[in-house]
């Protein structure tokens, strides 16, 4: 059998092993843009996750609020990995006043096995993909809707589908009403650009050519996607016979509006699309009509029961196989 001195080496070089495995698997999590907005650094058995001022988006994400969701669902993918690995995190979430963009540190705690929920959850990291147009014409099992919703909860958020067509046409109007304003400000049209990557590009930020559709692919209600393309003949061949479908529009919030919120919404966000894409599902997001303060406070108040609306997004079936890029450790493991 082996020795003390055995076991706690080999017990120290599994939590490296785990915290190696988390730091590769945050890099797949999704982020607006996919600008991937973090940084990661280790030291001893210690993960701390900080935000990257450089990625923010100034102009439609003054208050930084979408970078703190997309930095939860990247925490959220960080302690799903480490359980995967036989640990349960230790978190701490905004750990020091003094340094707003350190968001939080995590290390491996006690040993545990990984239930097959976690393997499940774990095994999706890299297959999950944002999808930028519509969906067949196949329902979403309101069971599944349900699993969605209790995941969202367990991280301190609240998923509600939106079963209303009223209230759904409501929805797709205020994003359609943001989306033109915004197209008629050059500052948010420059910012959005920047992330819209050529065919054959070889950055590994930013929404590749194959992420979004040519031309618009319109739902009915309509829920306008953003122009990534912008004037040019560039995205994928959308097929406009199976993929016009709405899907399940859903209303992601929290009780407070405070930079913990945005984080413990990122990483509810994390856990709802994992959890779907396990079960074949796919998610569309819709920030335009939260990037306008009025229009987010009218959707506050009328829609959402006067919690705050985190993201806007639509539940449903692809059978799309689009392309995803993430930048190298080297560029985020400081």
């Amino acid at each position: 059998m082996p020795d003390s001195v055995e076991v706690g080496v080999m017990a120290v070089l599994s939590a490296k092993h785990a915290i190696g495995a988390a730091v590769e698997a945050a890099r797949w999590a999704p982020s607006v843009h996919n600008t991937q907005p973090w940084t990661f650094s280790i030291s001893g058995e210690e993960i701390s996750l900080r935000a990257d001022p450089d990625r923010k988006l100034r102009v439609s994400d003054a208050s930084g609020r979408e970078l703190l969701i997309s930095c939860g669902a990247a925490l959220y993918t960080l302690r799903t990995a480490m359980r995967c690995e036989g640990f349960e995190p230790v978190v701490r979430i905004l750990p020091d006043p003094d340094r707003p963009s350190l968001l939080a540190t995590l290390r491996p705690g006690t040993e545990a096995y990984p239930d097959e929920s976690i393997k499940l959850l774990a095994g999706e990291i890299e297959r999950r993909r944002t999808h930028r147009a519509g969906f067949a014409d196949m329902p979403v099992p309101d069971n599944l809707i349900e699993r969605l919703s209790r995941a969202a909860t367990g991280e301190g958020a609240t998923l509600t589908p939106v079963r209303s067509p009223e209230a759904v046409r409501v929805i797709a109007l205020l994003t359609q009403a943001a989306q033109g304003v915004q197209a008629q400000d050059r500052r948010f049209s420059l910012e959005m650009i920047r992330w819209g990557r050529p065919p054959g590009s070889r950055r590994k930020d930013g929404v590749p050519a194959r992420g979004y559709p040519r031309r618009p692919v319109h739902t009915d209600p309509d829920f306008p996607q953003r122009d990534y393309s912008w004037r040019h003949d560039w995205g994928s061949q959308a097929d406009q016979r199976t993929a016009t479908s709405v899907g399940v529009v859903a209303l992601l919030t929290t009780p407070g509006d405070s930079r913990q919120e945005w984080i413990d919404a990122g990483q509810a966000l994390q856990h709802v699309l994992l959890h779907a894409s396990a079960y074949g599902a796919s998610a569309a997001f819709h920030t335009q009509a939260l990037e306008m303060g009025p229009l987010r406070e009218f959707l506050r108040h009328e829609l959402c029961s006067d919690e705050y609306p985190q993201m806007i997004m639509r539940l449903g079936i692809t059978f799309d196989d689009k392309e995803s890029v993430r930048r190298p450790l080297s560029e985020i493991v400081e």
